[in-house]
Parts: C-alpha cells; sequence; structure tokens
C-alpha cells in the first residue's frame, strides 16, 4: 500500500449542462480554480451515445487492451471519482459511474467521453497539501496515482 495526506479545502456544488462532457468539463473547472487534487461525487443522467471504459479485453495481459460500451439510449448516473494532477500538473479525472435504465445497469470508467444528458450534478471536494501525481506507467499504459 501507497499512501500520503491531505486535508479538506472548498467544496464545490456543480451542476453540468446538456450536452457538456463529464471529463472535459470538471478538468476545466479545477483548472480554472487551482485545484490540484480533489474527491468527487456525481448523480445525474448521461446521453444516448457516451463512451465507457467497462474493463480489460483479457484481465492480466500486457499491454492492455480496454474494452470500450456505448450507451444505447439516456441513462440514470451515479459515479465517484478522484482528480490528481499528471506529471505536467495537468488535472486528471478518474471517476467510476453506474449507468442505468429500466432494470439494466453498465459500470464503466467516464474517461472515454460520458455526455451529459439535461443535467449532471456534481459535489467536488478540493484535497489540500496532497503530494499525490498520476505517473505513466510503461508496463500498464495507465497514468497511476502515486501518492
Amino acid at each position: 500500500m501507497l499512501y500520503s495526506e491531505a486535508r479538506q479545502g472548498r467544496v464545490f456544488v456543480i451542476r453540468l449542462e446538456d450536452g457538456d462532457i463529464l471529463h472535459e468539463e470538471v478538468e476545466r473547472f479545477a483548472k480554472s480554480k487551482s485545484i490540484k487534487a480533489a474527491a468527487l461525487i456525481a448523480v445525474g443522467g448521461a446521453d444516448k451515445g457516451s463512451i465507457l471504459v467497462v474493463g480489460p479485453e483479457n484481465g492480466r495481459s500486457n499491454p492492455v487492451t480496454p474494452m470500450a460500451a456505448v450507451l444505447p439510449d439516456v441513462s440514470e448516473v451515479a459515479g465517484v471519482g478522484t482528480l490528481f494532477p499528471d506529471e505536467s500538473g495537468e488535472p486528471v479525472l478518474h471517476m467510476h459511474a453506474a449507468f442505468g435504465r429500466e432494470t439494466d445497469t453498465i459500470t464503466g470508467c467516464v474517461r472515454e467521453g460520458v455526455i451529459v444528458w439535461h443535467i449532471l450534478e456534481i459535489i467536488l471536494i478540493e484535497l489540500l497539501d496532497s503530494t499525490a501525481v498520476r505517473k505513466f506507467d510503461p508496463e500498464t499504459g495507465f497514468k497511476l496515482l502515486r501518492p
């Protein structure tokens, strides 16, 4: 286990709007408010055509080949995530969310482009004094969190 400490900073209540791309708006907001690190929760709607990362094609193979799924219709969303800078200091959102419609649910990472359907509400809790950084790991191809 690797860890570091941080303390709570500002708390933001955010409403994304119809057509916004979730990760792009959160990262843009973080940059505009000089937020280096944060924890997030999200609830709202995702539009048809949103793209999710739904797992690796083969569990332990290298390199990792991600699988994608496209939402076939509007779906409810509940998600949690973190935001930390990459090696160049750019904020990078890592959020997993469950997307549901009727009795069907799919869970995945939002990094490929979740499109907001009407509204998506986010509570962003800033983390201060964090030294954590997302660094590229050549073995997995991921930007792994280094606390």
